[in-house]
């Protein structure tokens, strides 16, 4: 391609990515919407500002990783649907914003809780069940059809999810107890289930049988009760 059509190409994609950023870009409204789904019903400024910046730091990547996977999945010969692209593209914008989230702000007063942080203090006992047999049901399908690439890729998200929830454990505390709970609590869950869904949509992406449309079906519900706080939870 000439040198001329890259750069209008380089060009074009780069205001297409600057437009979606804008439409993304979160403000106090939804600071505070997420605080008060995510068990924190009366958010201060701060705990709202807190999480406008947490939305901020994964929604600035939204865009440019939407436009690069394609590109990286078809050098790599990965195929997937639009809906395994926008999974992709969550789940590595949470990794990118939880390595970045992993440096406290200097201006941060820190509070350190009386109990210890674990997987389990963030991602209840049902969802670790369900993503294991979820995972293992497809890991399964995959070496039974002897699909290596898929299994490859499949290990691969798993291995990008279970990092993001790691990382959310061990992110340093912001110093506003609440939303640093809800919101450490809201990455782990999140991830786990576009874990589950990007998983079942990249490695069976057709659903030729009735075994891998279950798989597939239940990685997606799981996604769904993962990503989104109960009301059960709330009370």
């Amino acid at each position: 391609m000439p040198f001329d059509n890259i750069v209008a190409v380089a060009l074009i994609m780069g205001l297409f990515g600057l437009a979606i950023l804008v439409l993304l870009w979160p403000g106090e409204k939804q600071g505070g919407k997420v605080l008060r789904r995510w068990g924190v019903d009366d958010p201060s400024p701060s705990e709202v500002a807190e999480a406008v910046r947490y939305l901020r730091r994964r929604r600035f990547w939204y865009p440019w990783l939407f436009l690069g996977l394609p590109v990286l999945a078809d050098v790599a010969g990965v195929r997937g649907d639009g809906t395994s692209l926008v999974l992709a593209t969550l789940l590595i914008g949470a990794l990118i914003a939880e390595v970045l989230a992993q440096r406290p702000r200097r201006s941060t007063r820190r509070e350190a809780g009386l109990d210890r942080r674990a997987v389990r203090g963030l991602i209840p006992a049902w969802g670790l069940i369900l993503y294991a047999v979820v995972v293992a049901a497809a890991a399964v399908w995959l070496v039974v059809h002897r699909s290596w690439v898929p299994l490859g890729v499949a290990a691969a998200v798993s291995a990008v999810t279970w990092l993001i929830v790691l990382l959310a454990v061990r992110r340093p505390s912001t110093g506003d107890t609440g939303a640093d709970a809800a919101l450490r609590v809201r990455s782990a869950r999140v991830a786990a289930g576009l874990g589950l869904a990007a998983t079942v949509t990249l490695a069976l992406p057709d659903a030729t049988n009735i075994g891998s449309a279950a798989v597939i079906l239940a990685g997606l519900a799981g996604w769904y009760h993962l990503a989104h706080r109960s009301p059960a939870e709330a009370v």
